[in-house]
C-alpha cells in the first residue's frame, strides 16, 4: 500500500491550531480584552494545547460616560428582578456567535469550545450559550447574571441545554448581587443544564486566584488534558478589583 505523503505545512499548522481546545474570554464593562488577557493568560502557560482569545467589546457612551461595553448598562447593583435591553444583549450575542461559527468553520469542535466571563462578559457569555443550537465544551461565569427572560427558555435547544456551566460568586458581591447569580444558576438548572455553583461567603466583585485555579483545572479536565504541577500563582492578577458598571 503507497504511503499517503504528509500534509502540507499550512494544513499541518491549521490542524494543530484547531485541534486543542479554544477558551473565549469575555471581559467585564470598563475593561478590555488586554487587561484580561493579564489575568488570565498566566493560569493556562502551561497548557498550550489551550488556545485563548480576549476580543474587546466596541466603544459605546452611557450618557457622559465612554466606555467598553457589550450591550446596555442598568442601573446598578444588578438584582434578581433586574430588567436588561435584551435587544442589545442579542446583538451582542449574534457578534459572539459570529466568532463561533467561524472557529467551528475552521475545524474546531465544538465541544472544545469554552465561552468564559467576568461580570458583563460573564453575562454575555451564559446567554451566548443558551442560544448557541450546538454543545459547546463549558461556559464559566464570575460574578455574572442571565441577561435574558424566562421568557427565552422555550428558544434554548436541547443540544444548547448539553452544555456544562461552572458559576463562580461571591455572597459579599455588591455590584452583581449573590440573589442575582443564585437565580441564574437555578434558571440553568430548570431547563436541565448542569450548573456547578461555587460561592465565596467573603467574596465581593473580584476574581481571586481561588477561582482561577480551579476554573484552570476545570476546563483542563473536560478536554482530557493532564494538569501536572499545579500552575504558578501570578503575581499581577492572583486577586483584582472589577468594580465596573456592568
Amino acid at each position: 500500500m503507497a504511503a499517503h505523503p504528509p500534509p502540507a505545512p499550512a494544513a499541518a499548522a491549521a490542524a494543530a491550531a484547531t485541534a486543542g481546545g479554544l477558551l473565549l474570554w469575555l471581559h467585564g464593562s470598563a475593561e478590555t480584552g488586554e487587561q484580561s488577557l493579564g489575568q488570565i493568560a498566566p493560569y493556562f502557560s502551561a497548557a498550550p494545547a489551550i488556545r485563548l482569545s480576549f476580543p474587546t467589546a466596541p466603544v459605546a457612551c452611557y450618557g457622559e460616560v465612554v466606555l467598553n461595553a457589550w450591550f446596555g448598562i442598568p442601573e446598578v447593583p444588578i438584582t434578581a428582578t433586574t430588567v436588561r435591553d435584551e435587544r442589545g444583549v442579542l446583538e451582542a450575542v449574534e457578534h459572539v456567535h459570529e466568532m463561533l461559527d467561524k472557529e467551528v468553520a475552521a475545524g474546531t469542535s465544538p465541544t472544545n469550545i469554552f465561552i468564559c466571563g467576568l461580570s458583563q462578559g460573564g453575562a454575555l457569555a451564559i446567554a451566548s450559550v443558551l442560544l448557541y443550537p450546538k454543545t459547546l465544551g463549558g461556559c464559566a461565569v464570575f460574578s455574572g447574571s442571565v441577561p435574558l427572560s424566562k421568557s427565552f427558555a422555550d428558544r434554548v435547544t436541547p443540544e444548547a441545554r448539553k452544555t456544562p456551566v461552572l458559576w463562580f460568586h461571591g455572597m459579599a458581591d455588591g455590584v452583581v448581587l449573590f440573589e442575582a447569580g443564585h437565580a441564574g444558576c437555578a434558571f440553568l438548572q430548570e431547563l436541565g443544564m448542569a450548573c456547578e455553583f461555587k460561592t465565596y461567603p467573603t467574596l465581593g466583585h473580584l476574581l481571586v486566584d481561588e477561582e482561577l485555579q480551579y476554573f484552570r483545572r476545570w476546563i483542563s479536565d473536560h478536554l482530557g488534558i493532564s494538569q501536572g504541577t499545579e500552575a504558578a500563582r501570578p503575581s499581577s492578577s492572583s486577586s483584582s478589583n472589577h468594580e465596573d458598571l456592568h
